[in-house]
């Protein structure tokens, strides 16, 4: 039982008599807590009392003297949200040189520098710095020539951050970094005719390409077939040289040389298509028959007999 009653005292007097007691000191007064990245600012009938930007904890009864106590009753206290923040712009509408329809789309980064001139100079700062920061946009970027609005994205964005950031500053908000991110047409025809121009330059492109090559392989087959004639043609030409001097060597020996044509004359004959009749040497009488047989009538000649 002394186990239980200790363990139900401890967690009532952690968890609900601890709380309730820091609690009320805060609303007291007596102290207030800052939290990293955070402001608080104290008012009181309309007078800036303190001005706490750095995480901690602070005394107030010390830092206000007697209205401490009654700073969070009859007064306010505005925290404030020190840490860097960012907001992106959408298509803000530009003209070009050209008269080109064109969307600037925009990110910046703000963060408040004076809390006091935060909450009372401005009644909406952060609106106010969206609208500044669109207006000069439309301001300074308009009229410039559509190559420099394409391409040159670091120098916009300079001339919009040196057109903001002295009004910012005034309402309580430094403007940080500011970065063109996108620049795109607005006009669907337009963007269709880009379009088509770019698939017919392709096309074009494409074309020369093919050709180009088509050029190429042609010059190169060209080439290589003159070679290979030009080599053909020599080849050609020492033949016969090669053969004529083989017959003048052949011929210097006359036998060699009958019978070499005996030979080419045999080769003839046997792959010619013609049938050939072979008769005994001194047959006068079968040579006559043979030949009265053929003018008679034109029956296939008979075979041929050894």
């Amino acid at each position: 039982m002394n186990t239980l009653t200790a363990a139900v005292g401890t967690f009532i007097g952690l968890f609900i008599f601890v709380p309730i007691v820091f609690a009320l000191l805060r609303a007291f007064g007596v102290y207030a807590i800052v939290e990293e990245g955070r402001c608080h600012v104290y008012v009181l009938f309309g007078k800036v009392l303190a001005v706490l930007d750095e995480p901690g904890i602070y005394f107030l009864w010390g830092k206000l003297g007697i209205v401490g106590p009654i700073v969070n009753w009859l007064g306010q206290c505005h925290v404030l949200d020190l840490r860097l923040d960012q907001t992106y712009l959408r298509s803000q509408p530009v003209n070009s040189e050209e008269g080109a329809p064109m969307g600037i789309g925009i990110w910046y980064e703000m963060f408040i520098s004076d809390p006091v001139a935060y909450l009372f100079k401005n009644a909406d700062p952060r609106g106010s710095l969206s609208a500044n920061v669109s207006s000069s946009t439309v301001r300074c970027l308009s009229n410039m020539p559509l190559g420099a609005m394409l391409e040159t994205r670091h120098a916009m964005s300079l001339a919009v951050r040196t057109e903001v950031s002295p009004k910012s500053s005034e309402w309580g908000y430094k403007l940080g970094s500011v970065y063109i991110r996108k620049v795109h047409f607005r006009d669907g025809g337009m963007i269709r005719q880009i379009e088509a121009k770019v698939v017919n330059r392709l096309r074009q492109v494409t074309s020369a390409i093919k050709q180009d090559g088509a050029n190429q392989v042609s010059i190169i087959s060209s080439t290589a077939e003159r070679q290979a004639a030009i080599e053909f043609a020599k080849a050609a030409a020492m033949r016969p040289r090669i053969v004529g001097e083989a017959l003048q060597l052949i011929s210097q020996d006359r036998e060699i040389i009958d019978s070499m044509f005996e030979i080419l004359e045999m080769q003839k004959i046997i792959e010619g298509e013609a049938r050939v009749t072979i008769v005994p040497p001194k047959s006068e009488l079968l040579n006559q028959l043979l030949a009265a047989q053929s003018g008679g009538k034109q029956a296939s000649p008979p075979p041929i007999k050894k």
